[in-house]
């Protein structure tokens, strides 16, 4: 799913199905969608009427600049259109994409779980929600769904992007599938959660294809600014009309100002820069985040990452590897640390757990020792047991176990042996660093202990640190105990954790921040994350997470990567960043172009103002004309920065502020006195002017 600016030009197809779409879109419609864009597609009707009635003797211009004039204004309109179809064109490309995983198959219909041999076969189409299908190896799930029994490996690239297949079983948060996906083993028993064409499936196409995108408040909110902007300039120029009419006819003259300057003037004058780019800009938002492989079920959930200034992340995956890893052996009572380590390794041989394989690695890494197998002495392991917490391994008469300090205590003290002072100690002082000490013996007698520890992923520091400079407070969500969440917390760099997390605790800590003006935003993937996830502004749901989880969140991450939501603001905030420097450069635009235009359209009538005539330009028609060509142009150049976004900068938002309005304003402000001038030269020099 992922594509970039240059490719999107580059691309034949899609550049011919742009440029046929920008046609399509001159439906008076389609064109009523944009207010400002409509102004000038008016504007672009009356001159071309203008220009025909001039070829019948009724001239308002002459016919050439009349013709010129509805020429350039009919591009302006195709411009915008083109920049919408552009941005919409990535997201057609997903869906056609998308659609390919999306056919119509027969599913295997059970009247219930425990009837799997009373099959029928049925079209995918006509599957209701609550209905049971059995999928076996080689075959596509018919529909959305919840696997109620059985366990397969399930290959989602068609949906993911992701090659390597992903296990999908009863019971748990890993227990949602899609359909489309392919089932590579064994088989699932899955409950339909959809309706036919309500499927995970069907709502993505909708989305990227942007026929599910309904406007958001900040977008609606420029809109009517933008509206408010144009209605004032059309005061402006009508004024500006009757004040030219009325000096005309004191000074015993005809009135200079046509209709076709007038109109021209106010497109000239109109926010039609940003009234050209914003549905694309909004368009090109969500696209980046299909291209990041999350799926938004609303335009107005990407916006408001953009203003989130709270952060709850789960520590598993998120800020830590997932798994506890041995990190040292701390010999005790005059025992060597290799002898410690070898006793570790010997007892972790046949554990399978991602901990029991760290014992092995880091003996290995630490004292060369090599792999042994449970033949090599006869040993018979001792696996682990919620009754002994304990497991360890036993050979030519020796006894190794490793476990829980408690456990290893009461093994030791039974078999007449007194427990090790200092390794209670260093038990102690493990656990207040947050990590989980195990404690090996070995016939009875306490050899040492296995510091096990959350390990910190790489860079996270870093990106906390970022996130803090542009404002937003950090939470780390934690089952852990508050000592171990603290000690993780602190080294991690988060400003604030939730320790023996409750779905009650998070659902009330939501509604604490929110309740102080705070947009919060959190990850989930179970069940019990689903109240949390339904409260947030921003509620990032895991694809390989329950149904419920899904449906309660207003994303679903396709990759089910917990550290996403970082990336997911830094695309909201790019988002809205964007838009408003766009904004602000159309503004800057338009202020410059009127103190441009104006000196040149009134020194005819006002001599005076020639000395406002700062640019020199040749004369009315071709300021005029340099303008409209200019403002045309101009949106072609922005397409690029629409569809890529602003450079998004981990700074503070007054520095950020200031930032883009010294970019963006005074760039609004210098360019239009560059290119008007140098259009003007060039209508002179062709002799256009």
């Amino acid at each position: 799913m992922t594509s970039k600016i240059k490719t999107v030009f580059a691309d034949r197809k899609m550049m011919g199905r742009a440029i046929k779409d920008s046609f399509v879109k001159l439906n008076p419609k389609i064109q009523a969608q944009n207010p400002v864009m409509l102004l000038v597609y008016l504007a672009a009707i009356l001159i071309t009427f203008l220009w025909i009635l001039s070829l019948f003797g009724l001239k308002d211009e002459s016919s050439g600049y009349t013709f010129a004039i509805a020429v350039i204004l009919w591009f302006t309109v195709l411009f915008a259109n083109f920049a919408e179809s552009i941005a919409e064109g990535r997201g057609k490309a997903q869906a056609d994409s998308l659609r390919a995983a999306k056919k119509e198959m027969e599913a295997h219909k059970i009247p219930s779980p425990d009837q799997k041999e009373q099959k029928t076969e049925i079209s995918s189409t006509l599957l209701k929600k609550g209905d049971f299908v059995i999928v076996y190896a080689g075959e596509q799930i018919p529909g959305d769904g919840e696997v109620v029994e059985g366990a397969a490996t399930v290959d989602e690239s068609a949906i993911t992007g992701e090659s390597a297949p992903v296990i999908r079983e009863a019971g748990g948060d890993r227990s949602a599938v899609t359909g489309g996906t392919t089932v590579l083993s064994d088989w699932l028993v899955i409950q339909i959660a959809n309706e036919a064409g309500e499927s995970f499936l069907d709502k993505m196409i909708a989305m990227v294809e942007g026929a599910a995108r309904k406007k958001t408040p900040n977008e609606i909110a420029l809109q009517i600014f933008l509206v408010a902007l144009s209605v004032i300039f059309i005061f402006v120029t009508m004024a500006l009309y009757a004040y030219s009419a009325f000096s005309a006819k004191q000074a015993g003259m005809d009135n200079p100002t046509s209709v076709t300057t007038l109109v021209t003037l106010l497109v000239c004058l109109a926010p039609t820069t940003i009234g050209a780019l914003i549905s694309s800009i909004g368009i090109a938002g969500m696209s980046r985040l299909n291209q990041a492989n999350v799926l938004a079920m609303s335009g107005r959930a990407i916006e408001a990452a953009g203003d989130v200034d709270v952060l709850m992340l789960d520590k598993t995956g998120t800020i830590t590897l997932g798994n506890r890893q041995a990190y040292a052996f701390i010999p005790v009572d005059g025992v060597k640390e290799e002898e410690l380590a070898d006793a570790a390794q010997l007892s972790s041989m046949a554990d399978e757990t991602p901990e029991g394989r760290s014992i092995v690695v880091l003996a290995k890494e630490k004292f060369g020792i090599r792999g042994r197998t449970l033949s090599d002495k006869n040993m018979t392991f001792i696996p682990f047991t919620a009754q002994t917490r304990m497991s360890g391994v036993d050979y030519e008469g020796n006894e190794i176990r490793k476990g829980a300090a408690d456990a290893i205590c009461q093994y030791v003290t039974n078999a007449g042996e007194i427990y090790s002072e200092e390794c209670a100690e260093i038990v102690q002082d493990i656990a207040k660093q947050g990590g989980t000490p195990l404690v090996v013996a070995r016939n009875h007698k306490v050899l040492g202990v296995i510091h096990l520890k959350d390990i910190i992923k790489q860079g996270v520091q870093e990106k906390f640190a970022d996130l803090r400079k542009m404002g937003i407070k950090t939470i780390m969500i934690t089952g852990d105990n508050p000592m171990t969440a603290a000690a993780i917390a602190a080294e991690a760099g988060v400003d604030d954790f939730l320790a023996e997390a409750t779905p009650e605790g998070k659902l009330q800590m939501i509604r604490d921040f929110q309740a102080q003006g705070h947009l919060v935003a959190m990850t989930g993937d179970g069940t019990n994350d689903a109240p949390a996830l339904a409260q947030a502004d921003v509620a990032v749901a895991m694809n390989t997470g329950t149904q419920a989880a899904k449906e309660a969140g207003n994303m679903v991450d396709l990759d089910s990567s917990p550290t996403k939501l970082i990336e997911i603001v830094r695309i909201g905030k790019q988002l809205l960043m964007t838009r408003g420097s766009l904004t602000t450069f159309s503004i800057a635009n338009d202020v410059a172009k009127y103190f441009a235009i104006i000196p040149a359209l009134f020194m005819g009538l006002y001599p005076g103002l020639s000395a406002l005539n700062i640019m020199g330009l040749h004369s009315p028609q071709s300021a005029l004309l340099s303008a409209i060509i200019y403002n045309a142009l101009i949106i072609i150049a922005l397409i690029p920065l629409a569809l890529k976004g602003i450079k998004y900068r981990e700074l503070p938002a007054e520095k950020l502020l200031s930032r883009n309005l010294l970019i963006y304003g005074l760039g609004g402000l210098v360019t239009p006195f560059i290119f008007v001038k140098l259009i003007d030269m060039l209508l002179v020099l062709v002799g256009l002017a």
